[in-house]
């Protein structure tokens, strides 16, 4: 740096100080520092300087102005409504579109849903449910940077009441059992079986209670008769 008055200073590097900290020393060293645009950026805290003009060992007059770009304290932030169509959409396309927005995303639970796997039911941001089958909350603020947390649709796992095949002849019972996405699991014949699609059955296992529960997938053993048991209607 030049001391003689009048002559050219050679401009100090104040990218990565704290604006505070380089407007210190820029007053020391007779320079004047203006902040003329800030931007988020990701994981950096707020007042870091991460531009300046003149460029840096740029050689200057004394009490030159020196323009700065810093960091934003408060990140940038995006409306619900600005984001893209979520509900009923697969999740690992949308994650990459919204890393687009600066927007990460994270798994927060998978619920059983009889549509394809691993597309989104609902979205949460801080706790709050903004995404629903019941549409979107419209005006709250996403912050850049933030994570969306969401909840995917599976194939199995759901609950559903246990369907009561006794008595039913077994062709009408399997397809039954197959539309619930149940599964046979074996087959015990009582006795002679001469057509097997026109069997009985005469017990299953789980048994049929008014409120037992079964979940999605499970399997289901049952025992055939040809003949049509007594207490059958």
């Amino acid at each position: 740096m030049y001391t003689n008055h009048g002559q050219k200073l050679v401009l100090p590097n104040y990218v990565e100080m704290s604006l505070s900290e380089a407007t210190s020393a820029a007053e020391e060293e007779s320079f004047h520092l203006i902040v003329n645009d800030s931007v988020h950026m990701i994981g950096k805290p707020g007042g870091i300087i991460i531009d300046q003009n003149p460029k840096p060992d740029s050689k200057v007059k004394e009490n030159r102005k020196v323009y700065v770009t810093t960091t934003k304290y408060i990140a940038d932030q995006i409306k619900v409504s600005a984001l893209p169509s979520l509900y009923g959409r697969d999740f690992e396309r949308k994650s990459k579109e919204l890393s687009f927005m600066d927007l990460n995303a994270a798994v927060k639970d998978y619920v059983y849903d009889p549509g394809e796997p691993n597309h989104i039911l609902e979205v949460y941001y801080k706790g709050e449910r903004i995404i629903s089958s019941e549409g979107r909350d419209a005006d709250i603020n996403i912050e850049k940077g933030g994570t969306l947390e969401f909840v995917l649709s599976k194939r199995y796992g759901g609950e559903m009441g246990i369907p009561n095949v006794e008595c039913m002849e077994y062709e009408s019972a399997f397809f039954l059992i197959e539309n619930l996405k149940l599964k046979v699991s074996e087959i015990i014949n009582s006795g002679v079986i001469t057509d097997q699609s026109t069997a009985y059955v005469i017990a299953q296992d789980p048994a049929f209670t008014p409120d037992g529960l079964i979940q999605i997938g499970d399997e289901i053993k049952l025992t055939i008769s040809q003949e049509k048991p007594a207490n059958c209607n």
